[in-house]
């Protein structure tokens, strides 16, 4: 870990859920759209729709029985996850609604980033077990809500609430090209987390995913409107920055590195603080494509993490 500014006031931001959408080997998972596409549909009323994980966009009916999510082949949804337990947690009907306990998982059962032992679900819970997010849906509406939180999670990684490497690169595309058209300022910022496998070495896992999202949450409110924050790779996130100059561009890049450095992570009562390195590069004629501006960034954010880490280093 980096050391601390001690001048600087701690922000400490609570999360007790901790999942991340990448599979064992920190490789992120995209949304398949012809996964969704061919998505049995049923009429029944309630239903999980896994949001986060490996079984992303897979749905399961809920009727009124007992149905069961763990790592068991035997179970209803079988999510084959280590951080999951083997029969993890178990969703029934009381006659009115539907109810989820745990069944004395190592992870723990979260609703709505609540640790419970047992919860009536509300349609739209978000259920984390392990390192996977479930949706409940239930209602009148389930279908069109169905496919409204498919079309969401074509854009946007569940674990940060940011943006998703797809709406990236498109958005990447669309605002190089507008640079290139009406000679307007455009900057890329790419940063990740420094020692962030010391982080899941030393946490577990699960911690490093809640700092992953707690991140998010200390650099989103930060950022103007027009700025797009995405996750790009296991830790790491890009911000682009339409029409601002070079120098601008540096400014708001330190920024987001001194607001993870004030910030202290708390996960399952433990705090503690990480840093981030920062590669900047702005739109130059010479970098005749999207793929050249990102190269530019990832290039610098080498040199930073060369340098030493809890830097940044701008240039084309």
């Amino acid at each position: 870990m980096e050391p601390k500014d001690k001048t600087s006031s701690p922000v400490v931001i609570a999360d007790k859920t901790e999942r991340d959408q990448r599979d064992d080997s920190g490789r992120t998972t995209l949304p398949d759209i012809e996964v969704f596409s061919t998505t049995p549909k049923s009429s029944d009323r309630a239903c999980i729709v896994v949001i986060y994980g490996p079984e992303l966009g897979k749905r399961a009916s809920l009727g009124h029985g007992t149905f069961e999510v763990g790592r068991s082949s035997r179970s209803d949804l079988c999510i084959d996850q280590e951080s999951i337990s083997r029969h993890h947690a178990r969703i029934s009907f009381d006659g009115e609604r539907h109810v989820i306990e745990d069944l004395g998982s190592t992870n723990g059962t979260f609703v709505n980033e609540r640790k419970l032992e047992r919860s009536v679900l509300n349609d739209g819970d978000q259920v984390k077990v392990g390192r996977s997010i479930l949706k409940y849906m239930s209602g009148d509406n389930i279908e069109a809500n169905y496919h409204e939180e498919i079309y969401r999670l074509m854009t946007m990684d569940a674990l940060t609430q940011t943006h998703n490497r797809r709406y990236f690169n498109e958005a990447l595309e669309r605002e190089y090209q507008r640079s290139l058209r009406y000679h307007r300022a455009l900057a890329l910022v790419l940063f990740d987390i420094d020692h962030f496998k010391q982080i899941n070495d030393t946490y577990g896992h699960v911690a490093g995913d809640s700092v992953l999202r707690q991140l998010a949450r200390v650099v989103k409110p930060r950022l103007r409107q027009q700025d797009v924050l995405a996750r790009v790779g296991g830790e790491e996130f890009a911000v682009l920055l339409p029409e601002v100059e070079p120098a601008g561009a540096l400014v708001a890049a330190e920024k987001i590195r001194r607001l993870v450095e004030s910030a202290r992570f708390l996960v399952d009562q433990r705090e503690f603080g990480c840093t981030v390195s920062a590669g900047l590069a702005s739109f130059d004629p010479r970098l005749t494509t999207p793929q050249m501006l990102y190269e530019a960034a990832d290039r610098n954010l080498y040199e930073a993490k060369r340098g030493g880490r809890n830097r940044v280093v701008a240039g084309s």
